[in-house]
């Protein structure tokens, strides 16, 4: 007897408005405070760079990123609870960096919980630094939690 193993199918695609639905479960899966339907949709209308990534035709994570003057700010990177710590999350994070290159980009920015451990590492393992911090930005169980400015170049 022997096995086949499967090997999933990954892909990448831009979002789309339809997408918004899955989207909406993913990020209400993923977070104590998820962003609204209305902030997707303001993503889409101002033509920021929204990617899905998607295993064997299933959408389990996107991203949104904004582009302009020379720099990119990743602002949302989120992977399905069920398929987090398997490398997905990297994948997105490499994607959306190759993007922003090919767009021209010379530095990337973003914002990161300081109790979000795992996402600081991934990011930190990317070549970010912490460049400063956001007091009270996300809102949390308790009043509001900082974010933690991190920033690499991409040249």
């Amino acid at each position: 007897m022997s096995a086949v193993v499967k090997q999933a199918r990954l892909a990448f695609r831009p979002l789309h408005e339809e997408d918004l639905p899955v989207i909406l479960t993913i990020e209400e899966a993923a977070y104590a405070f998820p962003w609204s339907l209305i902030i997707f949709e303001d993503c889409l209308k101002m033509g920021y760079s929204t990617w899905v990534l998607e295993r064997d035709g299933c959408i389990i994570g996107y991203s949104i990123m904004s582009i302009a003057v020379g720099e990119c700010h990743l602002l949302n990177l989120c992977v399905h609870p069920d398929y987090q710590r398997m490398g997905h999350g990297e994948m997105l994070l490499d994607h959306m960096l190759d993007l922003a290159q090919k767009h021209r980009a010379e530095m990337a920015f973003l914002e990161v919980r300081p109790s979000n451990a795992t996402a600081r590492r991934l990011y930190q393992n990317k070549g970010f630094d912490e460049v400063g911090m956001r007091r009270n930005y996300y809102p949390a169980h308790f009043g509001r939690e900082d974010a933690v400015i991190m920033a690499r170049s991409l040249v």
